[in-house]
């Protein structure tokens, strides 16, 4: 497998792999994401494949509520790390962000009642959800909690579409605002809130408004603990997923700009779905097609001419299963050379 490239000069080509990404011994966090159905689960899946051969151990983490890696693998995931058949050290395991927020309101316990039964856990439950992007915040809290456990080389993120990644990167500031608010009605209500607790037993579980805000505490730093590492472009990076139409170029656009208000690192774009019609083609269709993704190939080699480009094919069949992945995997460390 050939090395990274380290460019020398401004004017070199960038490598049109994820070779880069393999090389950074680093990194510890890989998040991929772009637009819904332009095959990030693929890519993810392909990318954990490729750093399997690479890292001691490797958690592929699903936090979309659509639950494509069981699809991909063909293998049924869920919410605890389990080892993908036929890997010793690829490990996968499917994040519903609306669900943890529910656990922890839950207090531990995982009752359905929760604090979601009566007035006070109503209020509450209202108050967390009335917070913009809570729910992808609790998720990442979640799953930090079990990886910072499970102490893997590096993590990939196969993450829910543009908007629900983008929230789910503002998650630090989202906890801070949380907490702060919860503090707030401690402050104002805390009379009335333990004496109301006091005539209802406490808070399911037996724990005090003080242990509920504690654990909110404890979150909020393992949180900025992280928020730190993901600015560190040693140890994060985000890997676009698009096709070459217009309203994918334009999302990404947008993602790779407002990843980069956060000080997230992102430096690879995989192109997929690409057409490469024979010259003697009679397909008018395809002709028209490959014209137009040519098109919007070349705003992104203009756009990101410091970023690595994978051009990934249009393949005449789903890539599902650990053999077609493999296969697919292949193509993001080896450019895709279409048959003459």
């Amino acid at each position: 497998m050939s090395s990274a490239v380290i460019h020398a000069d401004d004017d070199a080509p960038m490598d049109p792999t994820l070779n880069t990404i393999l090389a950074q011994k680093t990194l510890r966090w890989i998040f991929v994401g772009g637009k819904g159905g332009v095959g990030k689960t693929t890519t993810s899946c392909s990318l954990a494949i490729q750093l399997a051969k690479h890292r001691k151990s490797v958690l592929l983490i699903s936090t979309d509520p659509a639950h494509n890696l069981s699809d991909a693998f063909n293998q049924k995931f869920g919410k605890d790390a389990r080892k993908v058949d036929g890997f010793d050290n690829l490990s996968a395991m499917e994040i519903d962000p609306n669900g943890s927020i529910q656990d922890l309101l839950a207090s531990g316990e995982g009752g359905e009642g929760g604090m979601g039964g009566g007035p006070l856990g109503g209020a509450m439950q209202d108050l967390a959800f009335s917070i913009p992007g809570v729910d992808e915040a609790m998720s990442f809290a979640e799953v930090l909690k079990q990886v910072k456990s499970l102490s893997y080389e590096v993590i990939i993120f196969d993450t829910a579409p543009t908007g629900h990644t983008l929230r789910f990167l503002q998650f630090p500031t989202v906890m801070e605002k949380a907490l702060a608010k919860m503090s707030q009605l401690s402050s104002q209500f805390g009379p009335m809130l333990s004496s109301m607790l006091g005539a209802r037993g406490g808070l399911p579980g037996g724990q005090s408004l003080e242990e509920l805000m504690s654990k909110m505490e404890s979150l909020r730093e393992t949180i900025a603990e992280v928020n730190q590492q993901f600015k560190n472009a040693d140890l994060t990076t985000f890997v676009c997923v698009c096709i070459a139409e217009f309203l994918s170029l334009y999302e990404t656009e947008r993602m790779i700009q407002e990843l980069s208000s956060y000080n997230i690192d992102t430096h690879s774009i995989v192109v997929n779905q690409l057409l490469f019609p024979k010259e003697d083609s009679s397909c008018e269709q395809c002709g028209a097609r490959r014209k137009m993704q040519k098109k919007y190939l070349d705003q992104i080699e203009d756009l990101y001419e410091d970023f690595n480009v994978v051009r990934m094919p249009l393949l005449v069949e789903e890539v599902r299963g650990k053999e077609k992945l493999e296969k697919f995997s292949e193509m993001l460390v080896k450019p895709y050379q279409p048959p003459q």
